[in-house]
């Protein structure tokens, strides 16, 4: 069995929506639900995605095929709130405008309970270029935008909060194919906790915050290479290790997330060429809540 470090996960919160995607058939759900939620960007003030699970025909409005997706974005310390809020909007406005509008079949329902919702109808709902109108559809308030296939529906209001980003896990291992093996476990696992996303899924990159290149935010966390033990005085890699996954996890919550990353620890643990289980964090100086890996194992 690993050795489980004793450290922690820095965590922050984010905001974020969730999204019931559906399409007629699996093909188009899946490249609405992955295109829309690539390129986790949150590190250069964007935003990140995630698949949180996928829906048969009898768990959706519309009786098809569906996926629920998370965005999220960061909430800038020191500046008003609603300026965090107004960018996260636009961001995810993106997102759906490019891929999900434009994948045929595609409709978006809100799936979030929430006292807080964002009106779509700006940023989105005017792709009809004024031709749009609104409806009710299988109980839902939405838009629809009339497009050449033949159109697209979202529901007007979309439900935000506030979550908990940032929980992660690192798997300290002897070579590749543990690594990947370990990683593979972990997401499994942590998929099975309600409400929370993996937006890198296996992440090969962990970062930091001191860089040479600020202009491209954060750069590789070279004290964790494993291609520079002993080329390096600072290396920080165990005697042994060759590769390190990393698991990012953001949740719905604080409960969440601890859940997830307590699953992942159990799933990947044991598989042999792990040798310990770790996580990235900033020493304490950055995250509101720390998530201590010996605590979840307790």
């Amino acid at each position: 069995m690993a050795e489980i470090e004793n450290t922690y996960a820095e965590t922050f919160d984010g905001l974020f929506c969730r999204i019931l995607i559906t399409a007629k058939d699996d093909k188009r759900l899946r490249r609405a639900a992955y295109g829309c939620s690539a390129l986790p960007m949150v590190v250069v003030g964007r935003t990140e995605g995630g698949v949180e699970r996928w829906l048969s025909k009898s768990q959706t409005p519309d009786k098809r095929l569906g996926a629920i997706v998370q965005f999220w974005g960061a909430i800038n310390e020191g500046k008003p709130f609603d300026a965090s809020l107004k960018k996260f909007v636009k961001e995810v406005s993106y997102r759906i405008r490019q891929e999900i509008l434009v994948e045929p079949t595609a409709c978006v329902f809100n799936a979030l309970d929430s006292g807080k919702k964002f009106d779509v109808m700006d940023s989105i709902g005017h792709c009809g270029d004024g031709y749009e109108w609104e409806e009710e559809y299988y109980g839902r308030h939405v838009i629809n935008i009339p497009l050449m296939m033949p159109g697209f529906r979202i529901e007007r209001y979309l439900g935000y909060s506030i979550g908990i980003s940032g929980g992660n896990l690192w798997f300290m291992c002897k070579d590749e194919d543990s690594a990947l093996e370990a990683g593979d476990r972990a997401l499994k696992a942590v998929h099975t906790v309600d409400g929370i996303v993996t937006p890198f899924d296996i992440c090969s990159a962990g970062s930091k915050t001191e860089t040479r290149y600020p202009k491209i935010g954060g750069t590789t966390n070279h004290p964790y290479c494993p291609t520079l033990k002993g080329k390096i005085h600072d290396s920080k890699v165990p005697a042994g290790v060759n590769a390190i996954p990393e698991i990012v996890i953001n949740g719905m919550s604080l409960v969440a997330v601890k859940g997830a990353m307590k699953a992942g620890i159990y799933a990947a643990k044991d598989v042999g060429g792990v040798l310990k289980v770790s996580a990235g964090n900033y020493g304490g100086k950055l995250g509101k809540h720390l998530i201590h890996l010996r605590e979840l194992i307790e």
